[in-house]
C-alpha cells in the first residue's frame, strides 16, 4: 500500500482513475496549494469478511460458536503489584 499525493484540479479531472487506486488499497493524500487537506483511503473489510478470507485461505477454522474465557494463568499473592515492580526496575 502506498501513499499518493495529488492536487485537487487533478483529483477532479481523474477521479476515476484515483478511486481505481483507493480500491487497490492505495491511500490518496490530497493537496491544496502544496498542502494536505484531506485522505481518501479504502475502505476497511469487516470482522466477518477477514474471518472468512482466512478460512478460506486455510489458516483457521472457526464452528461460529463464542469462545470460552480463558482462565487468568498467574495470580499476584503478594502486597507488592507488578506495576510497582516495573517502575523499581526501570529505576
Amino acid at each position: 500500500m502506498s501513499e499518493i499525493m495529488v492536487g485537487v484540479k487533478d483529483l477532479k479531472s481523474r477521479l476515476s482513475e484515483y478511486l481505481r487506486r483507493v480500491e487497490e488499497g492505495n491511500i490518496i493524500i490530497i493537496t491544496s496549494h502544496g498542502k494536505p487537506v484531506g485522505r481518501l483511503l479504502p475502505v476497511e473489510k469487516t470482522l466477518q469478511e477477514k474471518l472468512t478470507n482466512l478460512i478460506n485461505a486455510g489458516m483457521g477454522a472457526w464452528n461460529g460458536k463464542k469462545l470460552q474465557p480463558i482462565p487468568f494463568q498467574a495470580q499476584n499473592k503478594g502486597d507488592i503489584q507488578v506495576s510497582d515492580l516495573l517502575v523499581d526496575m526501570r529505576e
